[in-house]
């Protein structure tokens, strides 16, 4: 059954690393999956939920286009952290504009 939630996944069993490629694009590798996890994700009827159950916030991972894992977060409600890289917005009226 299509995920609405992962568009794929692969595992490397040599580095027990799990990528993941999610419906917005965002690629992550959890580290030191179990085959048998893999196995059992495989299996699943519902990829996101399995996911969410068994490997968010369970794993070390990294955001493959970012630099070292992290640790596993508290939450599993908690969606991977948003890094917005977009400058914050600039105001069109300057200090100096006003009632003249």
């Amino acid at each position: 059954m299509p995920s609405s939630v992962i568009r794929s996944y692969h595992y490397d069993p040599a580095r027990r690393a799990l990528s993941v490629v999610f419906q917005s694009q965002r690629r992550y590798t959890y580290i030191d999956v179990p085959a048998e996890t893999y196995a059992a994700m495989k299996a699943a009827f519902s990829k996101g939920e399995f996911f969410n159950r068994h490997i968010r916030d369970k794993f070390t991972f990294r955001r493959d286009d970012e630099g070292p894992p992290s640790t596993p977060r508290s939450s599993a409600d908690t969606p991977p952290p948003r890094r917005d890289r977009t400058p914050p917005r600039q105001s069109r009226h300057s200090h100096r504009d006003g009632p003249a």
